[in-house]
């Protein structure tokens, strides 16, 4: 039965490992981490939950609906297909709004949750250390070995290793570098710049560059893109409050520290200092020093903090995924006025999103009169105006139009050339004449329906106005 005192822990730490970053020393040189190689249960379920992610990565542009894929980001076109459905640059504000409502959501999980997004969903750290650092423990060994390694002078194993873990880096960089760039252009428009690079130049050369700035991020710059370049990391900052689940040392329990000797009565606490937190941990941090900007959540020290304490005959969870409220004060999670707030404008973004999206329409139309024309007299005591219409149709099927003014019974419609025929996610543009009886104009700007029929359906109205002659009043 262990006697140990009660650890308050209240903000005695030292905290001027807050000033700097662990992969920095003090002449601002690059502190090469080597990660001891992680195992344990969680480890496992994120290498399952990875198997997971990278089927539906390379899957899922080969999946098709209508003979089109299922998504697809084509920024040179202006052109999304998300779940099937076609957006373009008229539905655009469709398109901030999903990413605003992103954002918040990524807040309120922060706020919540803390950064488990990074640990197990973000693509960073699932192909660093999901991927790439799997195949680098393969090649080069444990962190002992990889040090060892990079000590070496350039003989015929270092050049060996190095020489067939770059081209395995560099082939896993272009293999993804084809698949991101299925999902801008489209899988068939891969294969075909594949079949035929010498006609496709400057696609090719994209694919080279986005294959190199990937391959270099994992082969030199890896953590450094959670720690430097990622904005969330920042923004944890703000987000978290001590209600946030995150990756935690259990400090109440495990201060102070000393190590472990057998068959000893335990006066301290239950870390035994035994640094496997540190070594495991991809970033280089000391977990044991609370909540700090480096921390990508990847479970890595809980499951290693685990194993020692099960081989020394302690109680797990020392390192475990908690609030800061949770370990100091043994309060379960709350619902602050923060989750609410969250919450709330989550939820009317996402109402606002649902009804603009039911109410989308597969064709957009606009209307104008010609610029710089007046009305036109014509035989039979008529007036025209002279149109231009541009059509938008956002669907699979060929789109034949046929127009109709809603709320006039006497006039004429006068295609300009052939009629309107909107080819599939096409856009097309014409103009025509509007003939109306000049009784009919009884002041200046006449307003007109006009109604856009396909198949002898209804499927747009569009207002715009009829300019006749002035009216003078008589009187």
């Amino acid at each position: 039965m262990s006697t140990k005192k009660q650890y308050t822990h209240d903000d005695n730490r030292d905290q001027s490992f807050r000033d700097t970053i662990a992969t920095v020393n003090e002449e601002g040189k690059r502190v090469w981490v080597f990660p001891t190689k992680p195992f344990g249960k969680l480890y496992n379920l994120r290498t399952y939950f990875t198997w997971l992610y990278l089927a539906l990565f390379f899957a899922l542009p080969f999946i098709k609906y209508n003979q089109q894929p299922l998504f697809l980001f084509n920024i040179p076109e202006k052109k999304f297909i998300i779940f099937g459905a076609i957006f373009w640059p008229q539905d655009f504000f469709l398109f901030m709004l999903g990413m605003l409502i992103f954002i918040v959501f990524i807040a309120l999980f922060t706020v919540v949750f803390g950064r488990i997004f990074c640990g197990w969903a973000c693509p960073q750290t699932i192909f660093m250390e999901m991927i790439f650092r799997k195949i680098e423990y393969w090649i080069e060994g444990d962190a002992s070995y990889q040090k060892a390694l990079n000590k070496m002078p350039w003989n015929a194993e270092k050049i060996r290793k190095r020489l067939l873990k770059f081209i395995i880096f560099f082939s896993i960089s272009f293999i993804v570098s084809l698949t991101f760039f299925s999902y801008i252009i489209s899988v068939d428009e891969v294969f075909r710049i594949i079949n035929s690079p010498a006609q496709n130049k400057g696609t090719v050369i994209g694919i080279l560059i986005f294959t190199s700035v990937f391959f270099w991020v994992y082969w030199w710059f890896r953590e450094q893109v959670c720690i430097i370049v990622c904005p969330y990391g920042r923004m944890q900052g703000v987000l978290l409050d001590q209600n946030s689940i995150v990756v935690a040392y259990d400090y109440v329990r495990g201060e102070e520290r000393h190590k472990f000797k057998k068959n000893e009565e335990r006066t301290g606490g239950d870390c035994i200092d035994c640094n496997l937190c540190v070594k495991v941990c991809p970033t280089g941090i000391d977990i044991r020093n609370g909540t700090q900007l480096e921390c990508v959540n990847c479970t890595a020290c809980i499951d290693a903090c685990d194993h020692m304490m099960e081989s020394v005959g302690l109680p797990t969870g020392l390192i475990r995924y908690d609030s800061e409220n949770g370990i100091k004060n043994k309060k379960k999670l709350t619902i602050s006025n923060r989750i609410k707030a969250y919450s709330a404008v989550l939820l009317v973004l996402l109402g606002v999103e649902v009804f603009l999206l039911s109410t989308r329409s597969d064709y957009d139309a606009t209307i104008l009169r010609a610029k710089g024309m007046l009305f036109q007299k014509q035989p039979n005591n008529q007036l025209s105006n002279l149109y231009t219409i541009k059509l938008i149709n956002k669907t699979r099927k060929q789109l034949p139009v046929e127009l109709k003014v809603e709320n006039m019974s006497n006039y004429k419609i006068q295609m300009v050339g052939k009629d309107i025929s909107v080819k599939p996610e096409d856009i097309s543009m014409g103009e025509f004449f509007v003939f109306l009886n000049e009784s009919d104009v009884t002041k200046r700007k006449v307003d007109l329906t006009i109604g856009i029929y396909s198949h002898g359906k209804l499927i747009k109205k569009v207002k715009t106005n009829f300019l006749g002659p002035i009216k003078f009043n008589n009187h």
